[in-house]
This record gives structure tokens, sequence and C-alpha cells, in this order.
């Protein structure tokens, strides 16, 4: 094995040290850092990696407080009634948890069958142990139940980008092209807070001048920092994204060339985004118009521009036909496959992108290679020394699998890797009820997190520093995590405690050793989309990482995908026509707002480390709901008010921080906290069709005010908890409706606009009895077509007050008073949809014998 670290000595009689390079186990952006550890704790310093050049962020600095936390797990935990969760967790050897845990599995698929032992992992594993995890299920278990917790993060956008270019890579360019770039749009992407070391590339091109757009419901500290900031409501980014691009296309500004050339299916998405006009759009979103026109102008007429989506845009039931939509829009521009431009999904875990290309999810092999296509398994096969046949077939999705926990056909004994389901997956009150019945579950972690406090067996696993392996950044870079001190005796790492499960159970062939693991996984994703085969230790070493895919070991990497042929068959990329659909939670009555949840500055992913850190609590020590002061004001909420938020799932608490950043009907909450502070208790699981992602961006919520400011927060009465619902099996995934009925439309993309406008005599009748003014002033939409009216404007040249109506099919929908030699002029974006044949007239009403002329004018658009 190649010597990474750098030993030295200090001066005199003291204790051995030595430094190490390598890299923060936060966040995807995974930042170089030089570790000094001889007798603990160890301590850091950030390095200078291409990724972070010396930065770090607070969550970074602290890392080392955790090493030596007294909370540390160093003993596996048993219960000490077998089969009694009820009883406490004492410590045990290693020899009888594992026995145990052996013994649930030969059990459970002696009476079940094998699918009944499942494999749920983490992004945060190595891609080492993401890989041999893999293995484990599918030759060691022989089940189709695995799948990791990235199914919440990266599976929407993985799920376009597949279908669009044929290859996922979350980044398929390096991070320092977006310092090079004139126009940034960001679409529900945070980096300010989430992955601070970032902004240096955003800075430094602001500094020369770029434009940045950030779209989000929230003012956030990336936003504030923009040219132009777009504030949609949660759940329409895919209307958005259509109404830019029917601008572009009525505009001239569509790259017809790069169309012809590189893509195709454009005549159908050019066709579909036809019903999105800006005025639709600003009524759906709530985006104004001249901020849609700004944005489109603005990315196609830069040199070079990106457009990224995060999970803001992503973490809905339709949140792979949203990143298509934002795809779609970047292949009109021709900005994917151009050098300093393009589409790409920011990565959230810190190994989210190794985690899903090497065996993790529960339809893929190592490369990206799919489980259900002959040529891979018998490829993976030979590289394990199994039958192809032996293999699985595709299984669940996460949440699927986790609803199903302990049902007839479900999962019955589960082992959980470096994952806190029980605050992490959404309805998490309704998941925890399933781990608890549960015939067994065994979870590795090194704290005693949520999860890990319902488990059977807990095994202590070696934290970041205390392992060796690889990990694969935002950008597609694998780079090296390398051991920079022991672990405390008696703990291991995943790996080892895969590689001694699978012998327990008859199954050799498992290393316990980093770098042979990842030679095996070199060789299983070779000829596979995502190729490690030509990267090694030293290369990585010698390089600073090493951008797959990478073929050989003569191959340079590849930083940036696409630049002569996308990864499809033919080569083109795959516009691909995606409608909006309403959010599948709709607020209402009893529930009228609209909660959104997502992460904050000093807490990471389920909080199971950040918050057991000490200096981070004191930034972040209580979960704090935002909320609009004028939503505040209406409910009697003060600033840091303990307020409840109730959804159809559950209820939880939070301190309520008073922000403009926020619009008026939506409700933020962070989701980094379990128990009465569980935002994810509240979320909707609905599931996107194509990549399982569920709508952890979007439900109806109901706030509450409980109480004055607190120093702890008190939980929900357990008796007002709506109870979980029930398992059902869930019905065959098709594709969303759109939320409208789509006509047919001409390949012709321009609106027609349509008035009803004139000067017309008036006698009045009375004001209680309107009529019809002139036969001119009467519409039909056109069969297979729709109308939209977009304003009215009116002049009464009598010296009294008269109305005019606005009639649809007979019944009025909207008056507009008109003063005495006054004038009105009046938008129309609530007006909803005319389809064709729907009738649309101006009628007016005037008191008995007023006489005088009318000034109307109806605009109308047809499409």
């Amino acid at each position: 094995m190649t010597a990474t670290a750098l030993p030295g000595v200090l001066a005199g009689a003291g204790p051995r040290t030595r430094t190490t390079q390598t890299h923060c186990p936060y966040c995807s952006l995974q930042c170089g850092v030089t570790m000094t550890a001889g007798d603990r704790p160890a301590t850091l310093q950030p390095a200078d990696f291409p990724t972070n050049r010396g930065g770090l962020c607070s969550k970074g600095w602290s890392a080392p407080e955790l090493l030596d936390h007294p909370e540390r797990l160093t003993r596996p935990l048993v219960r000490a009634v077998p089969g009694d969760r009820g009883s406490p967790l004492v410590e045990s050897t290693w020899d009888e948890a594992l026995d145990r845990v052996v013994a649930a599995i030969e059990r459970t698929q002696d009476a079940h069958g094998r699918d009944a032992v499942g494999c749920f992992g983490g992004g945060g594993l190595t891609n080492e142990q993401a890989y041999q995890f893999g293995k484990f299920a599918r030759v060691a278990l022989r089940t189709s139940a695995i799948d990791y917790n990235g199914r919440f993060c990266m599976s929407s956008a993985a799920g376009a980008a597949n279908r669009a270019f044929g290859l996922d890579r979350g980044m398929p360019f390096p991070l320092s092209d977006i310092a090079a770039a004139d126009v940034v749009v960001l679409v529900g992407s945070n980096p300010a807070d989430t992955m601070p070391p970032a902004m240096q590339w955003f800075d430094e091109g602001r500094a020369r001048g770029a434009q940045h757009v950030v779209v989000d419901p929230r003012r956030t500290a990336t936003a504030r920092n923009a040219a132009l900031h777009l504030q949609p409501l949660p759940g329409t980014d895919l209307a958005l994204a259509n109404g830019l691009l029917h601008i572009a296309i009525a505009e001239g500004l569509v790259d017809e060339a790069y169309v012809a050339a590189r893509t195709t299916g454009f005549d159908q998405v050019r066709e579909g985004v036809g019903a999105y006009w800006p005025d639709r759009v600003e009524r759906l979103t709530g985006v104004p118009v001249a901020d849609q026109r700004r944005t489109v102008f603005a990315l196609a007429r830069a040199e070079r521009a990106i457009v990224l989506t995060a999970r803001g845009a992503e973490q809905h039931r339709s949140g792979t036909d949203t990143a298509q939509a934002w795809i779609n829009l970047a292949l009109a521009l021709g900005l994917p496959g151009r050098e300093g431009s393009g589409w790409a999904t920011v990565t959230g875990q810190g190994n989210g992108q190794g985690g899903r290309e090497h065996g993790q999810k529960a339809d893929q092999l190592p490369g990206y290679r799919r489980l259900a296509d002959p040529a891979a398994r018998a490829h993976v096969a030979a590289v394990w020394g199994v039958d192809p046949d032996d293999l699985p077939q595709p299984g669940p999705s996460a949440f699927e699998l986790l609803d199903a926990l302990g049902t007839d056909g479900g999962v019955r004994t589960l082992l959980v890797l470096a994952s806190n389901v029980a605050v992490s997956a959404p309805d998490a009150r309704r998941v925890i009820s399933r781990l608890a019945d549960l015939d067994f579950l065994a979870v590795s972690d090194f704290f005693l997190s949520e999860t890990a406090e319902l488990a059977d067996v807990v095994l202590p696993s070696a934290m970041w520093a205390e392992e060796d392996g690889t990990m694969t950044n935002v950008e597609g870079r694998v780079l090296r995590r390398r051991r920079a001190l022991d672990p405390p005796d008696g703990v291991r790492d995943d790996l080892q405690l895969l590689a001694e499960l699978a012998e327990r159970l008859g199954a050799p062939g498992f290393s316990g050793d980093a770098e042979t693991v990842f030679a095996e996984l070199g060789r299983a994703s070779a000829g596979g989309a995502a190729d490690y085969s030509g990267i090694t230790y030293r290369r990585i070493d010698e390089e600073q990482g090493v951008f797959w895919p990478c073929p050989a070991p003569e191959h340079p990497g590849t930083p940036r995908l696409f630049l002569d042929r996308f990864a499809t068959p033919d080569g083109r990329a795959r516009f691909l026509r995606v409608e909006h659909v309403e959010a599948h939670e709709r607020p209402d009555a009893q529930y009228p707002y609209v909660l959104t949840t997502g992460r904050v500055l000093a807490q990471y992913q389920s909080g199971t480390q950040t918050r057991r850190t000490r200096s981070l609590q004191l930034v972040a020590p209580l979960p704090r709901a935002e909320l609009h002061p004028d939503l505040a004001r209406r409910l009697g909420i003060g600033p840091d008010d303990v307020v409840e938020l109730a959804t159809r799932r559950g209820r939880a608490r939070f301190s309520a921080h008073l922000t403009d950043d926020v619009r008026p009907d939506v409700v933020f909450a962070p989701f980094h906290w379990g128990g009465g502070s569980s935002a994810n208790a509240l979320t909707d699981p609905a599931l996107d069709p194509t990549s399982g992602m569920p709508a952890f961006k979007v439900c109806a919520v109901a706030v509450t005010r409980v109480a004055g400011p607190v120093e702890r927060l008190p939980a929900p009465d357990a008796a007002g908890q709506p109870e979980p619902r029930p398992h059902e099996q869930p019905a065959a995934r098709t594709p969303l409706p759109p939320s409208r009925p789509v006509p047919r439309r001409t390949p012709r993309v321009k609106s027609t606009p349509r008035f009803l406008q004139g000067v017309y005599p008036i006698t009045g009748e009375g004001l209680d009895k309107p009529g019809p003014v002139d036969p001119a002033l009467r519409y039909t939409v056109p069969s297979g077509a729709t109308a939209q009216a977009l304003y009215f404007r009116g002049g009464n040249s009598t010296d009294h007050l008269v109305y005019v109506l606005l009639v649809r099919d007979g019944v009025p929908v909207r008056w507009f008073p008109i003063g005495a030699k006054g004038d009105v002029h009046v938008p129309l974006r609530v007006v909803e949809d005319l389809p064709g044949g729907t009738v649309v007239e101006l009628q007016a009403a005037a008191p008995i014998g007023v006489t005088g002329e009318l000034v109307v004018d109806l605009g109308l658009v047809e499409v």
C-alpha cells in the first residue's frame, strides 16, 4: 500500500506526531485539510487543495472535536434481553454482536426469503465502502433490498441527466469554471451557507463583472449577493424554466445551430412551452415578467453561462422533470458541452456522487451499470466470481424499502450503515414506526443516533480521520481520504465490518484493505459509464485527484464532459417535453401555508455529528422556523416565540425567526433535528415517479404560537400527534400528468394577441341590470386552442360610476368599476386558462337614464 502520511517527530521527549493530507468529512466540496495527530486530540488546518484553495467553513474547522467526544461509541451495544427492544442497550464483544447479526440474517432468510433482509447505506461512505456494501448485499445476502440516503438527495438530478445526456455526473466541469462564467443561474441552491468555501469561485466571478441570478423562495445569503433574486412559490421551478424557454424562443434567442447539430427532440419541447407565456408564469410562480426576461437575456447573451440546480428544485414529486426543464433551457441556449458553460447539479453529501456510482442504489451495479442489463450483470459477476443468475434483480427505492419494513413481502431484518433515517427520511414518524416493526435492526455508527437508539445491535465505526479510502466530490474528482490517526481500541471501519460479516455468512472474497478494494472497484467499473479503471491511489496522490471517467492508466481523466459528444448512443443530448404539475399537497383552510425545508450554516444532514459539536451548538442551539413578519403579525407570533408547525403527518416545534427573507405565504424549517423538532416528521412522502425522490420541499402547513421564548423547546403533546399511516402496497409508477389539459397546438410558438376594444355608446338601465354593449365585444376561444385574459383598461365619459363586467360562458367573473370621468387599468393574472369553446364577453351597467361613452380594451392571448 502506498504510504501517504508524512510522519514527523516533535523535539524533546514528547509524543510522536504525523501530518497527513486528507479531506473534510462533510459536504461534497471535500475541502483539503492537513491533520496533525499523535496523542489525541488531533488538530487540522485547511490545505491548498483545488476545490477550497485554503478555505474552510465552521463545520470543517470543528470536525476534530468529535473524534474524542464523550458520546463516541467505542464498544458494540446489544439489547440486554435479546429480541426485547424495551430492554437497555449494554456493551458487548464484537463476537457476540456479530453472532447476533448473523443469526438474525440466517433466521430471517430461512423464514421469509432472501429479500427479507435489507441494507441501507449513506452518502458519507467512501467509494470502497459503498462498493463493498453493494457487493455484500448482492453476493453475501443475495438480496435485492438495498438503497441509500442519496435517494433523498441526488436522485432526481441523476435521472434527468441520464436521460438527457446519457450520463450523470453532478458537475460535468471543474468548480473553477464558475469563476470564469459571465452569468450563473443557481436554482434552489444556497452555497453561502451549505458549502461556504465554494463562494470564493462566485466572488471571483462577480469581481470581474459576472451576473448571478438566484432562484429561491428565501432571500438566502447567496441570494443577497446576487445581481437578481427570483423568489418563486416552492414547487413552481419547472413552470419558471418552461417560461424562460418560451421567452427565449419568442425572442429568437435559441442557438438553432447547436440545437440542430447536437440535440434531438426540440420540436416537441418548443410546442410544449408555448403554453407558458410570461404572464401565466408570473401567476403560477410569483416571478415578475420583467425578471423573467432579464434572466433569459442575460443567459443568452453571455459568452459563458452556467445553470446550476440543487435540492430546492429537485426534492419534489416532479423533481426529475424540473431538472429536465432547466436542462432544456440550457440546451436551447447551447450551453452543455461548451467549455466554460453548461448545466450541473450541486451534490450535497460528501460522497453523494461516488455513493450512487458503485452499487448502493437499488438498480445499479459498479460503474453506473444497470442491474437489469444482462451484459452489466455478466461483467460484474465475473469480477465477483459468481454466476450472473445469482445476482438479484433491482429492488425498491429508499422510501419504498423503508415504508415496507416489517410487513409481509418487506424487509424484516435491516442493516444500516452511516445513515440516520429516523431523522432524514420523509414522514419520519411513519418511518420510525416501520423500524419498530422490524424483527431485527443493526446499525453501524459512531454515535447513538436516533436510528441507532432503536436497534437490536449497534456497531461502533471508525470516523473519517481514522480510515483510508476514496471520495468523489461535487465536480467528479476522485480524491483520497487518508488515515491520520488510529481509531479507539475496539473500533473497526465499515470495510472491515462487511468483510467479517461476509466471511461469517460463508461468502469469502471480501477484503478489509481499502486499496485492495479500490483496485477491485476499478475492474468492476471498467467499461461502464463511471469508469475508474485507470485511477490508482498513486495517481490520486500525484495529481491531487483524478476526474472520472478514466478508463486507462495513461488516460488523463475527464475534467470536462461532453465537449465532443454526449454519452447517448447517437452522441446527441435529448430534449424532453415536461409539464408543470401542481404540488401534491396544496394549502387549504386547515393547513393554509406552504412548508419548505432545508439546511442552515452550522448544521449538517441529520445533525448526528454537528448537534454534538460544542462550537456549532453555540451558533445554532435551537432549530428556528423562518416566518415573514406579516404572517407572524397575523398569528400573534413574536421573535423567538415557540411555534408549532402541523401537517397531515405530524406536529413539530421550533423557535420563531421573523424575517422578510422568506415569502409571506411560506414557512421554512431546518431538517437537522429529530424528536419534537423533526421537520421531516412533517414532510410529504409523495414520490417522483422516475427517481423515487420524496416531496421534501413543499407541503401544506398550519402555524400556531405555543409559548414565549425558551432555552429548551418542549415537545408537542403526544396525544395530539396523528397516527402514522399504515403501509400501503405501492402502485406501479406512472409519469405525472400535467396540471392542466394539454391542447393540440400548431408548432408555431409565438402566441396570438386578441383584443376586445373600442369606443361604444352606453345607456344605463340600472347598476343591477348589466347587458351586452356590442357584438364586437364577444370572443369565442377556437377549438383546440387555449386563451388567457391578461388585462382590462376602461374609460368612462359620463358623470356617474359605471361597471364593466367580464362574462365567461354567461357567468360574470369580474366587475370593473370605472369612476365618473375616470379610467381604470387592471392586470388579469388571476384569471384561469380559457379552453377551446369558451365564450368571453364584455357587458356594462350604468344608473338608469345615464348616457355617454365607454372606452374598453380587454387584452387576451391565444395559443
